[in-house]
């Protein structure tokens, strides 16, 4: 006779329960995936990369700056082309990467959607001796990145200003209108790319920023109360976060405002607003990651550039058509 064993209810639970997959983690960045403008498209011209090229500074001796230049395909020497400068180069350089902003530059570029620019990816300095930042360690361990970026003094403006710009303009026609130029990153990239603005608004006028950290790293979330003493700026600011930032809870279990990623931010945005700046932003549900922003990053990109010049001639087939590459040069 066979025998017959009964599980009693609290094992019975026990034993489904171990046999029960647990509940998937939570992670809000999950809902934030590139689209068709984050990809390289069929017949859209591809921009060239050329670099990496070595920056040494003046600003902070002993360093050097690797970065890297985008020319569209009708990139023309002949015509002054716009600039976009991003922080962080090889983190926005990155083809596998969260942002993939070539991509975006060649489809938006191509659809006349923004103007041809120039862009430039730069890296965080660093001395000789020192690794170059790479996906996993962006540098704040290894390089002079905490210091260039989070600061509010003016020596990283001085790096981009009167360093990068020269070196630019030797081998690119890029315009002298800073309504022409733009600048951005994520993170304490945001920040940096912020305070270059904010310290030459004669040089960068467009706003591009990820997950800034206008936090109390070195002093940034002082910007929301330094927009509303100081007098109006020429800028034109897009800010973007994330509830899930980092929200300001210390290991102590206390709680510090000023190093609240999410709050910073939009106390920022309420500060460019009251004062009458023009500004856009957009709150998500993610992390400290560039998931959302790399996800949008084509409507920012649009939104930042959106008054470049137009024709409404209805007879002007070439302001119809895509964007063509440069007839060739004999």
């Amino acid at each position: 006779m066979a025998r017959r064993f009964l599980l009693s209810t609290p094992l019975l639970a026990a034993t489904l329960c171990a046999q029960t997959p647990p509940a998937p983690a939570f992670n809000p960045d999950a809902h934030y995936r590139l689209g068709p403008d984050s990809m390289e498209q069929e017949g859209v011209p591809r921009g060239k990369v050329t670099g990496p090229f070595t920056l040494p500074s003046e600003a902070y001796p002993g360093t050097q700056h690797t970065y890297w230049v985008y020319a569209p395909a009708q990139y023309d020497a002949k015509t002054p082309a716009a600039l976009m400068v991003f922080q962080d180069g090889h983190a926005f350089l990155n083809p596998q990467g969260d942002v993939r902003a070539t991509n975006v530059l060649d489809n938006l570029i191509h659809r006349r959607e923004i103007p041809v620019m120039i862009a430039v990816f730069i890296n965080p300095g660093r001395t000789p001796e020192q690794p170059e930042p790479h996906a996993k360690e962006w540098g704040d361990r290894t390089t002079n990145r905490p210091t260039e970026y989070n600061s509010l003094d003016d020596k990283y403006a001085r790096v981009i200003a009167d360093e990068l710009l020269p070196a630019l303009r030797k081998s690119f026609n890029v315009s002298p209108n800073p309504e022409h130029r733009g600048i951005g990153g994520a993170s304490s990239g945001a920040i940096a790319a912020f305070t270059v603005s904010w310290q030459r608004p004669n040089e960068f006028r467009k706003v591009l920023s990820l997950i800034g950290s206008f936090t109390n790293i070195r002093g940034g979330h002082a910007y929301a109360d330094l927009v509303r003493k100081e007098d109006r700026k020429p800028l034109r600011v897009f800010l973007q976060d994330g509830r899930n930032d980092n929200r300001g809870q210390r290991r102590d279990g206390s709680y510090d405002e000023t190093w609240d990623w999410f709050l910073q931010n939009t106390r920022l945005a309420q500060a460019l607003t009251e004062k009458g700046y023009d500004v856009n932003y957009t709150w998500g549900i993610g992390r400290h990651s560039s998931k959302h922003g790399g996800a949008i990053l084509p409507d920012m990109m649009r939104w930042l550039w959106r008054d470049q010049p137009v024709s409404t001639d209805v007879k002007d087939t070439v302001e119809r058509s895509f964007r063509a590459a440069p007839a060739a040069q004999d």
